[in-house]
């Protein structure tokens, strides 16, 4: 249950986004009743969507991988389950995207995706601790425009993933209803990073 009770989705708008949830997910997500409440947030929001799925200078996997790991650290149900599923749908690496919550122990992921992981935790993290070696090794092999890209991409997950959290909006089995396998569970201790 959510810390903030939906809003019914009403009038044209209200039934053009139910219309478009259920199309696009099956359902209408419960974080769309909550933030209904407030419609300039609303608006905001699904505009800030539209525009991130426009975005093409970095690869997609990299961005998919880098959502899921702020959504693990940070504990978001629904953003994992929502990754998930967006990896499933787009015809992303669904292997690797599951190990994303367990990728420092896990071997299917290379140098590249590592240090992708590894700067989205670095982000994420109070204060963040991104390194100047862990940067330039990015700008490196992505280049300063997927760099920045990579950067803003995910600041706006901490954004969203923070947001679902303090509503209290949890995974709505999304990833499930796609018969996808079930997500690696996060270990239990923390591992320090190594840059």
């Amino acid at each position: 249950m959510t810390r903030i009770p939906q809003a019914e989705l009403t009038g044209i708008y209200g039934a053009v986004v139910k219309r478009m949830s259920r199309k696009m997910l099956g359902d209408v997500p419960d974080g769309v009743g909550v933030v209904w409440h407030n419609r300039k947030v609303t608006n905001f929001s699904f505009s800030l969507g539209r525009k991130i799925q426009k975005w093409d200078r970095c690869d997609e996997n990299l961005k998919s991988f880098a959502h899921m790991a702020v959504a693990s650290m940070v504990g978001c149900g629904f953003c994992l389950d929502y990754g998930y599923f967006q990896a499933h749908n787009k015809g992303l690496d669904e292997t690797k995207a599951r190990e994303v919550p367990r990728w420092r122990e896990s071997d299917v992921f290379t140098p590249l995706e590592r240090d992708v992981l590894e700067y989205a935790e670095a982000m994420t993290l109070t204060p963040p601790t991104v390194t100047d070696d862990l940067s330039a090794r990015l700008l490196g092999a992505l280049g300063p425009a997927a760099l920045v890209e990579l950067t803003a991409f995910i600041a706006l997950t901490n954004f969203m993933t923070r947001s679902n959290t303090a509503f209290g909006i949890e995974s709505q089995g999304l990833a499930a209803s796609c018969g996808l396998k079930p997500l690696s569970a996060r270990p239990t201790t923390r591992t320090q990073p190594t840059s």
